[in-house]
């Protein structure tokens, strides 16, 4: 490695360290409910099999829960009959199964399906089910509010209050599950509904990825929810030093946040652009060792009147995507309430779309899902604040296996 190198790989580290520091300041409350008990749900498996020896209890019992808990999706410890009624009761004094609290749940005309989420103390994220022919993906949330501010986006109109835990997003998913019953997790390769996962809510995954990392391995683990890598897409908006991590950790699937091919533009509509500027974003994605041919890096862009949507725009795309296994989900704006932007006019994201494939990239236009209940790309938003003692006093409604 050269001195240069190695000076950049240096720094990158430093970055890194700096990063997961900064989201240290923004930590999910404790795991403890109020009446001492421990939510199992996210953790992993050493630190089940721990709680089990704290509790005088063997090992192996972790193994025996892990298959209730992920793969039966059972949430109550007397409907776990390979564990003896006396290891259940004790079970139940010690621990719960929990499950975010379903506020609200709304299903559009489309199928789609949204979930305002209520956690214990009282804050709240949006989460939704896309339905396709024979399957689905889950797009979930990584934080409550957003450190961004991506003009665009409803999302990034409300300010980071804080992260999510690894509960509280593997949470969301098995919510889904319940309201789909789609319990026991299929072996026989069954079609499921809920089939992918999008990590594509509100907040910025990256600038949490200790949580969301940690989550996506139970989620990926072969003896519980059992998501291969390929089912799972992580977007970023271009974290560049995360990227690198993740891609060397998790090697999921990437989807990238792009929305404009100058940096001036970007940087006024992708604020993070202005940190990490649209060159070093794009050598993070020649970098990203899930890149391939059969795993190409997905290209979010969403369309907006007069402000990305030429054909120069187009051309652009093209020149910056070289080299890089890639795809472009074009997606029309959906607007939100006091949105400052139009969407793209059908005729400009077609002519766009037409650059983009004829230089060879799959270039779908997004058929917009879930509009009539603010389900869209860009539309969730949730009434949570940084500081609200009344409410976090009142807490969040929770299902009876978190009570």
């Amino acid at each position: 490695m050269t001195d240069t190198a190695a000076n950049a790989a240096e720094l990158s580290a430093a970055e890194r360290d700096r990063i997961m520091a900064k989201a240290a300041l923004f930590s999910p409350p404790s795991a403890t409910l109020a009446d001492g008990r421990r939510d199992l749900v996210g953790l992993s498996r050493d630190e089940l099999a721990a709680e089990m020896v704290a509790i005088g209890e063997k090992p192996f019992r972790a193994k025996q829960l892990w298959h209730w808990m992920y793969h039966q999706g059972v949430t109550d410890f007397s409907k776990m009959p390979s564990i003896a009624k006396t290891m259940q009761a004790k079970l139940a004094e010690k621990f719960v199964v929990g499950r975010p609290g379903v506020t609200l749940e709304q299903t559009s005309e489309d199928g789609t399906r949204k979930w305002l989420f209520g956690f214990r103390d009282g804050q709240q994220v949006e989460t939704v089910y896309i339905p396709d022919e024979d399957r689905g993906a889950v797009c979930v949330s990584t934080q409550v509010g957003c450190t961004l501010s991506c003009k665009f986006c409803h999302t990034g109109t409300q300010k980071l209050v804080r992260n999510l835990g690894a509960a509280e997003i593997v949470g969301q998913f098995m919510a889904a599950r319940d309201s789909y019953n789609e319990w026991p997790t299929p072996v026989d390769g069954t079609p499921r509904m809920l089939s992918n996962i999008v990590i594509m809510g509100m907040g910025e995954p990256l600038y949490n990825y200790e949580n969301v990392a940690k989550a996506m391995r139970i989620i990926m683990d072969n003896e519980g929810i059992a998501l291969s890598r390929r089912r799972i897409t992580l977007s970023t908006s271009g974290v560049v030093p995360m990227m690198d991590k993740c891609g060397a950790e998790l090697n999921v699937g990437l989807a990238v946040s792009l929305h404009a091919v100058r940096n001036d533009i970007r940087d006024e509509i992708v604020p993070l652009n202005r940190k990490y500027p649209i060159e070093e974003l794009m050598a993070a994605c020649r970098r990203y060792p899930a890149a391939s041919n059969a795993r190409r890096i997905t290209f979010e862009y969403v369309m907006l009147k007069g402000i990305n949507d030429s054909e120069a725009d187009a051309r652009e795309l093209v020149r910056l995507l070289d080299g890089i296994p890639a795809k472009v989900n074009l997606i029309p704006f959906n607007p939100w309430p006091g949105s400052p932007y139009e969407t793209s006019s059908n005729n400009a994201i077609h002519r766009f779309a037409k650059v983009v494939s004829d230089a060879g990239y799959s270039s779908p236009i997004r058929t917009p899902r879930g509009r009539d209940i603010l389900a869209a790309c860009g539309q969730l938003k949730t009434e949570s604040e940084r500081k609200r003692p009344a409410r976090a006093a009142a807490a969040a409604p929770m299902s009876p296996a978190a009570a």
